[in-house]
């Protein structure tokens, strides 16, 4: 061995003699500190990793393919459409859907308006009404142009309004006349379609017509004078119109012979038609009211039938 080798020796023996060796137990608990402290280091290290990942995504995925609306907070109104925004009108043959909520429900409820009928512009035979049995003269009735009012000194009560018009001659008999007499009488039936609101005026101007025209001379000689006059009337269709006609009666020669014929007039509406049933009389008869009335019904029920 060298002498400088032999030096090193004694200097590193005089170096480790002066240091005291740890306990075993002490060495043991040292170990397991840094092997705890090692541990948590490592799962903290993990926890951050996990953490930076999950932000990351959440960043990636907020920000999505492009820039986009932001929703609006909870409880705020949503704005309605547009005044400009368009919209598909309903068609006028189409019921029409009305939304509406019933009491206590949150669902609407949806109900529609049925488009409302059509005025007709031609009027059937099935439109006029039928004689019952007991009151049928056999003579049957016949269609053809003439007046469907008296003369009213020159009136002519809602004609420039009209759509339509029918009329017929209808003789009758009354419940219980002989089958071999003559009819107690003749009604002028006309039914007429008017335009929109036109039935209305036209009444309006037969109630203004008969006002203005109390007495008139009648046709035929010697001559003699005709009065009209308004009549109280109800329960016939929207409105009805009821006046009457009084001639004195005549003899053979033309002469007055002492009381008056007496005939009734009744125009009804319903809707924008318009029925009148004017009873004419046979052979200087007059109008008997029960039996006017009862066919004054059944022409405006004909009317509704046809109508609905």
């Amino acid at each position: 061995m060298s002498r400088e080798l032999h030096r090193y020796y004694r200097s590193l023996a005089a170096d480790t003699d002066e240091r005291v060796l740890p306990a075993p137990d002490r060495l043991r608990r040292s170990a397991d500190r840094w092997a705890r402290r090692r541990a948590a280091i490592t799962v903290l290290a993990a926890a951050g990793l996990v953490a930076g990942t999950v932000a990351g995504s959440q960043l990636v995925l907020a920000a999505g393919p492009g820039p986009g609306p932001v929703p609006p907070p909870a409880g705020t109104p949503t704005p309605r459409p547009s005044a400009a925004t368009p919209s598909v009108a309903p068609s006028p043959t189409t019921p029409s859907p009305t939304i509406g909520r019933t009491p206590g429900s949150r669902s609407p409820v949806v109900t529609t308006t049925p488009p409302a009928a059509a005025t007709p512009t031609t009027i059937p035979d099935r439109a006029f009404f039928v004689l019952p049995a007991a009151n049928d003269a056999g003579t049957g009735n016949y269609f053809g142009p003439g007046p469907v009012l008296p003369v009213l000194c020159g009136a002519t009560p809602g004609d420039e309004r009209v759509v339509a018009q029918r009329a017929r001659s209808l003789p009758y008999r009354r419940a219980g006349a002989p089958a071999d007499e003559v009819p107690s009488g003749n009604y002028r039936h006309s039914i007429t379609i008017y335009r929109s609101g036109g039935a209305g005026e036209a009444l309006a101007e037969l109630r203004a017509a008969v006002r203005a025209c109390p007495e008139q001379p009648a046709r035929g000689a010697p001559p003699v004078t005709v009065r009209q006059r308004l009549l109280p009337d109800t329960g016939y269709g929207d409105e009805s119109v009821l006046f009457e006609t009084r001639t004195p009666y005549r003899d053979a020669n033309g002469d007055p012979s002492g009381g008056d014929e007496v005939h009734l007039v009744r125009a009804v509406r319903s809707g924008d038609v318009v029925t009148v049933l004017w009873e004419q009389g046979w052979e200087s008869t007059s109008t008997q009211r029960a039996q006017f009335d009862a066919d004054s019904r059944r022409a405006v029920e004909a009317i509704r039938r046809w109508l609905d």
